[in-house]
C-alpha cells in the first residue's frame, strides 16, 4: 500500500517506493519529456532512480519528493517536488512531470495546486519558483493556472533538439498571492 500524503481530487501527492522505478526510467529517458525537464542529452539509469532515493532519505530537509498517483486507479502518472530550499530566506524550487501518456488530464495542474499547499503551510516557505522552457507552453498554462507569474527570461538560455537555443522563463509565487487566490479564485 502506498502512503498517501495529500489527497485531491483526481490526484494525490504520495511517498515515491522503489517499484516507481520502471516508469520512472521510462519516462526521463523520453525526450519528449527529457526536453523540457533538464537535460536534453542526459540518459539515466536504473542506479540513478536508487541514488535518488537514498539522497532523499539522507536530505530530508533540502528535497521533498512525491509521486503523482492518479486517485481512481492508483496509477503512478508522474513526479513532483521541492529542492533548492533557502531555509534562511524561505524560498525554494519547484519541478514537476507528467508521464505523456497522462498529458491533458489537469493531473500537473492539481498536483502543483497541492504541493503549494505543503509548502507554504507544511514547511512555512515564503516564496516557491522554477524555470520553463519558452516552448513547453503546457506548463507555462500549469504555473500561471496556479498564480505564479512570469518574472523573468533568460534569453536563448537553453539548446532543445528542434527547437535550437530556447528562452528559459522564469516564474515566482508568493504566499501571500498564494492565500489571495485561494480566497478569491476568479481573480
Amino acid at each position: 500500500m502506498r502512503p498517501i500524503i495529500l489527497k485531491g481530487e483526481k490526484v494525490s501527492l504520495a511517498v515515491s517506493l522503489e517499484k516507481d522505478k520502471d516508469k520512472w526510467l521510462i519516462w526521463v529517458n523520453d525526450r519528449n519529456i527529457q526536453n523540457f525537464v533538464n537535460s536534453p542529452m542526459n540518459i539515466y539509469f536504473e542506479k540513478d532512480f536508487d541514488e535518488i532515493l537514498e539522497e532523499l532519505r539522507k536530505n530530508k530537509s533540502s528535497i521533498v519528493n512525491f509521486a503523482i498517483v492518479e486517485n481512481s486507479s492508483n496509477e503512478l502518472v508522474g513526479f513532483i517536488g521541492i529542492g533548492s530550499i533557502d531555509w534562511q530566506s524561505r524560498h525554494a524550487m519547484i519541478w514537476y512531470f507528467i508521464g505523456n501518456e497522462h498529458w491533458g488530464k489537469g493531473y500537473a495542474s492539481e498536483a502543483l495546486s497541492l504541493i503549494c499547499g505543503f509548502a507554504f503551510e507544511n514547511m512555512n516557505l515564503e516564496k516557491l519558483y522554477t524555470f520553463v522552457h519558452e516552448p513547453n507552453k503546457a506548463s507555462q498554462k500549469v504555473l500561471e493556472k496556479n498564480g505564479f507569474k512570469l518574472v523573468g527570461r533568460f534569453r536563448k538560455h537553453a539548446y532543445i533538439p528542434k527547437h535550437g537555443y530556447v528562452d528559459s522563463l522564469a516564474y515566482e509565487l508568493l504566499r501571500e498571492e498564494w492565500r489571495n487566490e485561494l480566497n478569491n479564485p476568479e481573480g
